[in-house]
Parts: C-alpha cells; sequence; structure tokens
C-alpha cells in the first residue's frame, strides 16, 4: 500500500492534493489508516481485505469499489464516516490503488522463515464463541500474581457483538458460555442499521450486545471482572454537579457509555457495578485495596475500591475518579487549574484534556496510560493521598520524528513503560532517563525526548515512507512481567496485526512467533500464566485470542469462529 509522500502535507484540501488541510503530517496519516482507525479493528492484507468480494457486485475500478465495501454491514456507519477527514476522494484512491494492483498480480516481499527462537514456538489452537460473534480480549489468571486460577478456565469478552462470556476449559477442551444481563432493560444493543448490506451476512445483524464488553481481567479470588455496560448512558445524581460525592464534588460527569460487572465462579453470580465514569479497559494495582483502576472515561480516569465494595456493597461509596491535572506551576502539589487551551496561570495548575486508552497501575503506586492522535502521549497519574483532590499528571508525547501515536501499552516492573505505536515501532519510555523538570510551565509534553527507545518491528514499511519505521500497526504492548513465556521476566510483546504474530522483545532485538494457521491471526491482547512451576516450558504459556471483528475476513472465510491461542516456547525445536 502506498500513501501520499511527506511533500503533500499539509494537505490541501478538494480542491488541491484531495487531503484534508486538517492532516498536517504523513505520520498523522498513517496513524489514521493503522491503529487510529482501519487497523484498530481489523488486519488490512487478509483475503477478505486485499481482495473486493464478489457479492459486493461489479465495479469500474477499486476507488467505486472501496466506496461501497466501507458502507457495508453494521460497522458501515463508522468505516464510511472515517475516511472524511482524510480527504475522502484520496484515500479512497489509496484502498482502491492498493486492491487493483494486487489484482494485477502485485506481491509484497516475502517474509524470511522462522530464525533461531523463532523456530520453538509451540502454538495450541482451540474454537470458541461463534461464527458471529468477535473476540476483543482474553484473561486467563491475576495479571499481579500468574498462579492463579492454574489450568484454570479462559474467559473471553465479545464487546458490541453477543451478550456471553465464552468460556474455554483447556483441561477438557469444551468451550461454554456465561449469560451476561444487564441491570436496566432499556439499555439499548447494539445498532442493528446499516448503510448496505455485508457481503458475508447480507442484511442480518449479527450483533446483538447491550452488554458490549471490551475488557476482563481476575483479581486474586479468580473472580472475573469486565468492562460492560450496565444500564443507558445518563448518569444518576449522585455523579453529576451538586452530588456530595467526593469525586462529583471536584468534577461531576453527567453520562457513562460502560460501567463494570464482576462474575463470581463459585457462586455462578453476576454482580452489575454502576459507575460515574466510562470504562475500556481495567487492571488491578498492587494496594490493600485491590484498586481496579480503568480507562475509556472522557475526560477522567476512574476506579474501584474493590476490597470497600466486597465490604459494603455500595458502589457509589466504592468508586472514585479524578481529572488529569497537570502541575503546571511546579509547586508539587495539586492547586486550582485553567482548562485545556487556556493561557496558563502561574499561579494555577492545568487540566489535561482527553480521555485514557490503556491503563496499567505501575509496582510504585503510579497509574500509567495512553492517550490515542497524533502525535499521542504518554500519562503517567500519581494519585496521592486523596486522589480527587490530591492527583497529579505527567505528560510525555514521542518525538514524531523517531516515533508516534501510541496505542496499547504496559507498564514493566521498573515502571518502564512500554507502547506499540502507528509508526510502526514498539516502544519504550524510561522516566528516570529525563533531565529536565517532570513538573513545571515547560513539562507539556516534548519535554524528555531521551526517556524514549524505539524498536522497528519487523515487517518491510509502507511505500511511499522514507522515516524509519514499517507498515506494522500492533494494537497493543503486553509486558510479560514475571516470564511465562519463557524469554524471562519484564518481556514486552507487542501484538504483531500486520505480521500476523506476537512480536517479543528478546537481547533488543523483536522476534516473530507467527502463527502459520488459519492465515489472518490478529489479536489485541494477552495474557501470561503458570499452571505447574515446576513443569518446564510445558507449566506456563501465554494466553491470546483472534480478536478482530471481521473473522470471516481470514482465509477460513464466513462460518469461522475465534480461537483460543497458548503460545508456549521450548528450549530446542525438537524437544518434548
Amino acid at each position: 500500500m502506498e500513501v501520499p509522500a511527506k511533500s503533500e502535507f499539509p494537505g490541501t484540501g478538494d480542491s488541491g492534493n484531495g487531503i484534508s488541510p486538517n492532516i498536517k503530517t504523513q505520520g498523522d496519516w498513517i496513524q489514521r489508516t493503522k491503529s487510529g482507525g482501519c487497523t484498530a479493528c481489523h488486519a488490512l492484507g487478509t483475503k477478505g481485505t486485499r481482495e473486493v468480494p464478489t457479492a459486493l457486485g461489479s465495479f469500474p475500478n477499486g476507488v467505486a469499489a472501496w466506496d461501497r465495501r466501507v458502507k457495508s454491514g453494521q460497522a458501515g456507519a463508522q468505516m464510511n464516516a472515517q475516511l472524511n477527514p482524510f480527504g475522502r476522494q484520496r484515500v479512497l484512491k489509496m484502498f482502491g490503488d492498493w486492491t487493483d494492483a494486487i489484482k494485477a498480480g502485485a506481491l509484497p516481499p516475502a517474509p524470511q522463515r522462522p530464525q533461531g527462537l523463532e523456530r520453538n514456538v509451540v502454538i495450541t489452537q482451540w474454537d470458541w464463541a461463534d461464527p458471529k460473534a468477535y473476540l476483543h480480549d482474553v484473561v486467563s489468571t491475576d495479571r499481579r500474581n500468574p498462579r492463579v486460577n492454574a489450568n484454570g478456565p479462559v474467559y473471553g469478552a465479545l464487546e458490541l457483538s453477543a451478550d456471553y462470556t465464552p468460556v474455554l476449559d483447556p483441561r477438557t477442551h469444551t468451550a461454554s458460555r456465561i449469560p451476561l444481563t444487564v441491570r436496566d432493560p432499556r439499555t439499548m444493543p447494539t445498532d442493528p442499521s446499516m448503510p448496505a448490506p455485508s457481503p458475508y451476512w447480507a442484511e442480518e445483524a449479527i450483533w446483538t450486545s447491550k452488554n458490549n464488553v471490551h475488557n476482563p481481567m481476575l483479581d486474586h479470588k479468580g473472580r472475573l471482572w469486565l468492562t460492560s455496560a450496565v444500564r443507558p448512558p445518563e448518569n444518576p445524581p449522585d455523579c453529576k454537579a451538586g452530588s456530595n460525592h467526593p469525586s462529583a464534588k471536584a468534577f461531576p460527569v453527567a453520562t457513562a457509555e460502560r460501567h463494570l460487572a464482576m462474575y463470581d465462579p463459585v457462586t455462578k453470580k453476576l454482580t452489575h457495578i454502576g459507575t460515574c465514569f466510562g470504562t475500556h479497559h481495567l487492571m488491578f494495582a498492587e494496594d490493600a485495596n485491590n484498586t481496579l483502576w480503568t480507562s475509556g472515561g472522557g475526560q477522567v480516569i476512574g476506579w474501584l475500591n474493590t476490597k470497600m465494595f466486597d465490604e459494603t456493597h455500595d458502589e457509589m461509596k466504592s468508586q472514585g475518579w479524578t481529572a488529569l491535572i497537570r502541575d503546571a506551576n511546579g509547586n508539587g502539589k495539586r492547586d486550582a487549574y485553567v482548562e485545556p487551551g487556556q493561557p496558563l496561570d502561574p499561579t494555577k495548575d492545568q487540566r489535561i484534556g482527553g480521555a485514557l486508552y490503556a491503563v496499567s497501575p505501575a509496582p510504585d503506586g503510579s497509574v500509567w496510560g495512553t492517550q490515542l492522535g497524533y502525535p499521542g502521549a504518554l500519562i503517567r497519574l500519581s494519585p496521592g493521598a486523596n486522589p480527587p483532590e490530591t492527583a497529579i499528571t505527567e505528560i510525555f508525547q514521542p518525538p514524531p520524528d523517531k516515533g508516534y501515536s501510541p496505542r496499547g501499552g504496559d507498564v514493566d516492573r521498573n515502571g518502564v513503560f512500554w507502547a506499540a505505536m502507528a509508526s510502526g515501532h514498539m516502544a519504550s519510555f524510561d522516566r528516570r532517563k529525563c533531565k529536565g523538570p517532570l513538573n513545571g510551565p515547560t513539562a507539556t509534553g516534548q519535554h524528555c525526548p531521551e526517556g524514549w527507545t524505539f524498536y522497528t518491528e519487523p515487517v518491510p514499511q509502507l511505500k511511499g515512507v522514507t522515516d524509519n519505521g514499517s507498515a506494522e500497526a500492533s494494537y497493543y504492548t503486553w509486558v510479560d512481567q514475571f516470564g511465562t513465556l519463557g524469554f524471562g521476566p519484564n518481556t514486552p510483546i507487542d501484538t504483531g496485526n500486520a505480521a500476523e504474530a506476537l512480536l517479543a522483545l528478546k537481547d533488543g532485538k523483536l522476534l516473530s512467533l507467527r502463527v502459520p494457521y488459519p492465515m489472518g491471526f490478529y489479536t489485541k491482547w494477552m495474557d501470561g500464566r503458570i499452571d505447574d512451576p515446576n513443569a518446564g516450558w510445558k507449566g506456563r504459556g501465554v494466553w491470546t485470542t483472534i480478536s478482530t471483528r471481521a473473522p470471516f475476513h481470514m482465509e477460513t472465510g464466513r462460518g469461522t469462529t475465534s480461537k483460543v491461542m497458548k503460545f508456549q516456547m521450548r528450549p530446542d525445536p525438537l524437544a518434548k
């Protein structure tokens, strides 16, 4: 695929080169194409994307074919609208030229065969869910202790597609389901409308979920926690202005699209937890309260004190949230603040606008996350003693000439944050390397380029791009803090969505652990578990799932279900 040259930016609009004037750089165009747009939901290059399905009809050229295909099915409205900010005709030409060239016989460079440690990977697959559903994430253990739930079931999240949690028992090789419910029956399901029929499902609305479960996590008791809608978005009075809730008094919140739920596999009970803040990803902190931190809160980051919730069952008392406030005056504490975009006031702090995408509590008590866009940013929150009033935020932007636009990321045991970049890199950010002030009037994002290190992901670069990087568009970086894969502790692993592989960093080099069948492996998350610490490589492994919204894009086509994948590393290719 060939993207517009750097010389064509900023765009000159419909009367010029067709690129929107709002896109100032080639990097911004690329991130909108990759993890900021198309490849956030599905891969590009699978059989279902590199070919135009005959069911769509006949078209004079690739531009016309793509103009029709992006309107297909329940995702059509979103896909169709997402092209307009590029400059619609210009981005349609990019995609149309790509598939026209493939039809004429064009091929990418052939990837090299597995080398060295790459030859030692063992992959075990199971089918689960159903052909009309798609997975987002998977969980097998407690992030903080990979011995939890040893040999136990693996759980998934079906996002917009269906209201059940798929379950795999790897001991008996059986798949089952946990039905999900909402608290309020007025909760709306996935919109069944579509601009045009799907070439796979015609006019059938295959996505039906009310829960919209995005991300699962297990706690130390083996209970399953989910980011899940439980009611309509309008928040109750306790969340809004005039409430006595400490967080609402500091920053009231009017709506929340998604909340929390907890399933106890012992009692078989599902508990709904209405949050004032929206949720997306979730992860437990290593603290006495077993605090569950979440992303996706709009202008806030939210948390649930699960210890308090277990003791009181009071969802309002147990939750809290805070705006992202930067210590702009550098006095080391949180003060009154100016809003994003307003001039700085030397007596005040400054609020950072936007939501967190990833969220990852660190061992030192801080909470890290990412903000999407170009060049994007990392966020570090220090909660303090009373987070609604004491939490202070630091922001770190990547130097865009080196790499840009983090999406999913995770922190290691040393407090180093790792992220998947739209520029085609895995990146690390080590705050300890920063030379200048971390707070104050100049700490606005581009103040610590020395903290960043970039590792080029091992796939070719896009045509028309001369900068370092690659065509890779990894969705997430997960850190194997406890060495469950076999490469040692603190091993960062990218989801490798273009490589159809997991990309693990070993001794400064990214190894490609490729899934050979079925072609089209695409995941958004992984999880490492130790089932038996005395069983060598067979007693541990990394669990993941096929997470594309369009499993029918894979080489096996319509009828393909998602898969659970277990990755293990044996000591040599012939080890038993």
